[in-house]
């Protein structure tokens, strides 16, 4: 459910990390907490996007809720098949259903995500607050 090869933020988003690329998505938790999203506002190729601050947002037949970025870098590649068909996120999260892609600034910023058993550990204690 939540892959080992990503790094995850508290705030639920994900990156695949591939050298100085990164992919970056929304978790199953996030998407199934959701519900079916209707709408989805991705940055442009060539914008640059900050670590914890919004790249764009995702709209479900409930909220609005902004996507912070897990790192830092200039977007390379934007997940176009969104726009129409941003159910796509709730059907494969980790798969099909990726935001965007970007060339990292600061590698180490890596490091400050969390692994799959932290970030399920984070989820736990989220859940039983």
């Amino acid at each position: 459910m939540y892959p080992d090869d990503l790094k995850y933020t508290e705030g639920h988003q994900w990156t695949r990390p591939d050298g100085e690329a990164a992919t970056i998505g929304i978790t199953d938790y996030a998407q199934d907490q959701m519900g079916d999203l209707v709408y989805v506002e991705l940055p442009e190729v060539g914008d640059e996007v900050t670590a914890g601050a919004p790249l764009g947002e995702v709209e479900s037949v409930k909220a609005v809720s902004d996507v912070n970025s897990p790192v830092s870098g200039e977007v390379t590649e934007v997940n176009e098949a969104l726009v129409d068909a941003p159910e796509t996120v709730n059907k494969d999260c980790y798969g099909d259903g990726w935001l965007i892609k970007v060339k990292m600034s600061d590698l180490s910023e890596l490091d400050a995500l969390l692994d799959s058993a932290a970030y399920q550990a984070h989820l736990a204690k989220e859940q039983s607050s």
